[in-house]
């Protein structure tokens, strides 16, 4: 029997830019939420643009560059200094390989959360509140910490609207990073997940849904078609054995480098292909390297990975279930650099078989590739038959249409 969905449902889903996950998770579930609800009005909501007038980080960089830019426009008008948000300086720190320290962040910004809980619900009632605004049908949310004070706002103005939370990272790292004591519904995408959220006692089992893994863009699912991109079109042999090196839409120049480096000097008969992403710097480094093509922010990393014998790169929810959708085994790097909640998404690689983590790319990397290559088939057979087949981004869009639905009845 068919479920039939509101025609005309509206659906808002909170995001946020840090890391670049949470983009691509909602961007995916929107793409797909359109071709399959064409009639839905599908609102993404930038929570740290929303959250701006009580960012302490943008808030402390706009008093800085308010008088700089003044002073800037009567020498040079057409530059433009702009205040920092928290997320920035994240991002930043990605982009430059500097994450030893950020785990401590994790603790401030729970605090934070903690401490202007009042003032965050409020802006985000002004948001539901806003005169124009079209109610919602349903909210979801794709990022972590921010869960409860949006929980609660969203029930002061909408106690009818339901609050959903999918969860971007294969799993929770308790206190209140995902899981909070409300009446949502969450959606998981691994079991252990699963497994922690039964645990919590938070969520009746109708209110708690497992999925196939990590939400993927839909180019994932694309058959294969070497005349959209091919080695020799890198400028690159068929031949030879293709790792994929990856960290994130803001790349890193400095692990980028260091791998490069490395197996270079030890000679191995590999080639490479890095996925740069916003990272301009490492970009034009790269530029005319041998056997190396680097790539830009590019929408088709898909295509990129369809090449690719491996994947080298930190051990994200996302860059992991895309290389192992893609039949890639994965090198991933854990040590005190590794952010908290990436650190389990190592164990998952070595309970499932389906990779190597090294404490230092810089000293162990061209051992890992020597290995992974010399039973790369074994590797390969244990993403077939240990991983399911990730559909998660198709199941998502399914279960909230059946919401929808529900609620339209």
């Amino acid at each position: 029997m068919t479920t039939m969905t509101k025609p005309n449902a509206v659906l808002e889903i909170f995001y946020m830019d840090a890391g670049g996950g949470h983009r691509s998770a909602m961007n995916a579930l929107k793409d797909v939420l359109a071709e399959r609800y064409p009639g839905w009005q599908v609102k993404p909501v930038d929570l740290q643009k929303l959250l701006e007038p009580i960012d302490p980080i943008h808030r402390i960089t706009r008093r800085i560059t308010r008088p700089l830019q003044r002073i800037l426009g009567q020498i040079a008008p057409k530059l433009a200094l702009e205040p920092v948000q928290a997320q920035d300086v994240y991002n930043t720190a990605l982009k430059h390989g500097s994450t030893r320290g950020l785990g401590a962040i994790l603790p401030i910004l729970q605090a934070f959360i903690r401490l202007f809980a009042l003032e965050l619900e409020e802006i985000l009632r002004q948001h539901w509140r806003e005169p124009g605004h079209d109610k919602p049908d349903l909210v979801v949310s794709v990022i972590p910490n921010f869960n409860g004070v949006m929980f609660r706002a969203l029930k002061d103005v909408h106690p009818d609207v339901p609050f959903v939370t999918i969860m971007t990272d294969m799993v929770d790292c308790p206190p209140n990073f995902w899981m909070e004591d409300q009446d949502q519904v969450m959606i998981c995408g691994t079991q252990k997940a699963v497994e922690q959220a039964k645990a919590s006692g938070f969520y009746p089992a109708a209110n708690l849904i497992e999925v196939s893994g990590m939400m993927l863009k839909g180019s994932f699912y694309d058959q294969p078609d070497a005349a959209r991109l091919s080695h020799s079109a890198l400028g690159l042999s068929p031949d030879r054995a293709t790792g994929l090196i990856m960290f994130g839409g803001n790349g890193s120049l400095t692990a980028s480098l260091a791998i490069l480096n490395r197996l270079e000097k030890a000679g191995l008969e590999i080639q490479t292909i890095v996925m740069c992403g916003n990272n301009k710097k490492l970009h034009d480094a790269l530029r005319g390297r041998a056997g190396c093509h680097a790539v830009g922010f590019v929408s088709n990393v898909a295509d990129y990975m369809r090449l690719a014998d491996f994947v080298i790169g930190k051990p994200g929810p996302g860059s992991i279930s895309e290389a192992i959708h893609m039949g890639c085994p994965v090198i991933v790097e854990r040590n005190a650099n590794t952010m908290p909640q990436e650190r389990p998404n190592v164990d998952w690689i070595l309970d499932m078989s389906v990779g190597i983590a090294v404490k230092s790319f810089e000293k162990q990397i061209v051992g890992a590739v020597q290995r992974l290559l010399n039973d790369i088939e074994s590797y390969k057979r244990n993403i077939r038959t240990n991983v399911p087949y990730n559909c998660a981004v198709f199941e998502v869009a399914t279960h909230l249409g059946h919401l929808v639905a529900a609620r339209g009845r």
